[in-house]
């Protein structure tokens, strides 16, 4: 079977000094735009202010919104770390094999993990405030 043709295209040149500082802003913004096509990301985006309505609404303490900012940054990144195996693997195995199952695996059981920790944390501020009441 014949691999289809691709383009390649040469390595850019190695951007230094501030200019990197520009680009690399710039590659995250692409990469937050590579990102929202992920459902899971646009559910973690939209389920920060409903919680931060939430923190609001029961007085929640300076620490708890850091605590809360530090969580959801920490998920964003490991969704994108997630996004990225799940990209390569597609590339290096279009068709099923063993250790792209267990990549794909193991790059969701992070995110999981991670989703576990903004809950419990977000369900202790939750009791902490009704148990104040």
């Amino acid at each position: 079977m014949k691999k289809p043709e691709t383009h390649v295209q040469p390595k850019p040149d190695r951007i230094t000094g501030a200019a990197h500082i520009f680009a690399a802003a710039g590659y995250s913004v692409s990469g937050v735009r590579r990102l929202w096509h992920e459902t899971a990301f646009r559910h973690i985006v939209f389920a920060l202010p409903v919680i931060v309505v939430l923190f609001a609404a029961i007085g929640a303490s300076f620490a708890d919104y850091c605590i809360l900012l530090i969580l959801f940054f920490s998920l964003v990144a490991v969704e994108a770390l997630n996004t990225a195996i799940e990209c390569i693997v597609d590339h290096l195995a279009p068709n099923w094999e063993e250790f792209a199952r267990d990549a794909k695996d193991l790059g969701s059981l992070a995110t999981m993990c991670l989703l576990g920790a903004n809950a419990v944390f977000i369900v202790s501020v939750l009791v902490r405030s009704l148990a104040q009441i």
